[in-house]
């Protein structure tokens, strides 16, 4: 079982909050991290048709029973319980005394603003980032890491065989039914027609007409559709960032998945060896830097806040944040011998931005990690702590 990284961030707001929520995608690993750092208190699985019948049947009996608090497995399946917990939550001065999992971002944190807002801790749990993995599996290649992506079950030694299979699992069980629950979606073919297009667009900026025509649907229900990915935890947009510097700039989004198996598994890419040699190999390369750097964020407690900068010219830097009163911009390369030339567009950027400027930081494809007189060059295995 693999230690995760937000477990030091659950159990502050455990102590901080007498309701602790984890949100993010379904098989991300959140009911176990609950389990895990909460050892204590019973696991109640709301998803399970029986169990959820008698909690809402009876609210008030149900919550006698589980008086010391407990885990409440996909709450977002009975969000009636949230009016009930409010009072619970106020009745009484302990911390940390249950803990809410749910897989829909809307239908958890819909249910927390309304009736627990200022008395639930978040959490966003996204698949295991590069950290987790490389204690598990120190010697996969990076084709191997971007293939296989970080959904905590692919990395059971029983399963490393099977990641087409279980994406097709995944998708077949976990997208299709949220879908259902949340969108009445008359053809199915072509939302998984749509989730496709999604995937050959990521790294890329987001032409929502574009996506909308290449699946035969209208632009309203392309928005819509791209709406339920994001609060899935599947995609995630990336906006410009919002400052000139005396530059045209592009306004659009860029498009991301936060897992680059599943991403993989969209695209077709049939083994880790043919990423090697895939035209995609570059936007799934950026895909995965992008998405490390939300996970890292997401596993502080912090707000992703992360931006790209592009301007009419096609300069572009691939990462913009802000840390501490400066601004740092961060290139992804997916080659494995660095080359000086890369930096060119950061060194524009920075010479636009002045002295707010910070040391650019490139992400590469190789194995070693080092210094340059004006930035710093990151091998694929030290990724890990972008953007804080």
């Amino acid at each position: 079982m693999l230690a995760r990284s937000a477990a030091a961030t659950l159990r502050r707001l455990g102590e901080g909050f007498p309701v602790v929520a984890i949100t993010g995608p379904r098989q991300s690993g959140k009911t176990t991290l609950a389990r895990m750092t909460f050892p204590g208190l019973p696991h109640v699985n709301l998803e399970d048709p029986d169990t959820r019948a008698l909690a809402l049947g009876d609210p008030r009996r149900f919550f006698a029973r589980h008086a010391d608090g407990a885990i409440l497995d996909e709450v977002q399946r009975a969000p009636q319980l949230l009016s009930y917990l409010l009072g619970i939550a106020d009745a009484s001065d302990r911390m940390g005394r249950w803990v809410l999992t749910g897989s829909q971002q809307f239908g958890l944190l819909d249910g927390i603003s309304q009736s627990l807002a200022g008395r639930a801790g978040l959490l966003t749990l996204l698949p295991l980032a590069q950290p987790e993995l490389a204690a598990a599996s120190p010697d996969a290649t990076l084709e191997e890491r971007l293939w296989r992506g970080g959904y905590p079950a692919l990395h059971a030694a029983h399963r490393r065989a099977e990641s087409p299979h279980w994406f097709a699992g995944y998708v077949a069980t976990y997208i299709e039914r949220d879908v259902r629950q949340i969108l009445n979606v008359s053809n199915l073919l072509t939302f998984q027609r749509f989730v496709a297009m999604c995937a050959a667009r990521s790294a890329q900026l987001l032409n929502l007409s574009s996506l909308a025509a290449d699946c035969g649907i209208s632009q309203p229900t392309a928005r819509q559709w791209l709406t339920v990915l994001q609060a899935s935890h599947l995609v995630a947009l990336l906006p410009p960032y919002h400052r000139n510097f005396g530059k045209r700039q592009v306004k659009t989004p860029k498009l991301y998945f936060l897992d680059t198996g599943l991403l993989c598994y969209l695209l077709r890419i049939a083994d880790a060896r043919d990423l090697q040699v895939h035209a995609a190999r570059g936007a799934v390369f950026e895909t995965w830097v992008v998405a490390e750097t939300i996970k890292h964020r997401c596993n502080l407690g912090l707000a992703p806040d992360l931006y790209f900068w592009r301007d009419n010219h096609g300069l572009e830097v691939d990462l913009v944040f802000e840390h501490r009163g400066r601004l740092h911009g961060v290139e992804c390369k997916s080659g494995t011998t660095y080359q000086p030339e890369w930096m060119t567009p950061a060194r524009r950027w920075r010479e636009a931005v002045g002295e707010e400027a910070a040391p650019s930081l490139l992400v590469y494809g190789g194995d070693h990690s080092f210094e340059r007189d004006d930035h710093d060059v990151l091998g694929w295995r030290d990724l890990g702590s972008i953007g804080h």
